[in-house]
């Protein structure tokens, strides 16, 4: 056991700061697949209406 204020101080901090960063790394990834998800989805749909001669949803 270190014996040490500071030293006790950053292993207490450390770890939440390291779950926090893969949380907010994991978070991040999600919502920018989500994203780019919808962003070719609504490319597809569009092509789609373009080819079918229809005309632009109402939003």
């Amino acid at each position: 056991m270190i014996e040490n204020y500071w030293g006790n101080a950053l292993f207490s901090v450390v770890p939440t700061i390291a779950l926090g960063l893969m949380f907010w790394l994991m978070l991040r990834s999600i919502l920018r697949a989500d994203r780019i998800e919808r962003k070719v989805y609504a490319q597809i749909e569009a092509e789609e209406r373009a080819r079918l001669g229809l005309d632009k949803p109402v939003t």
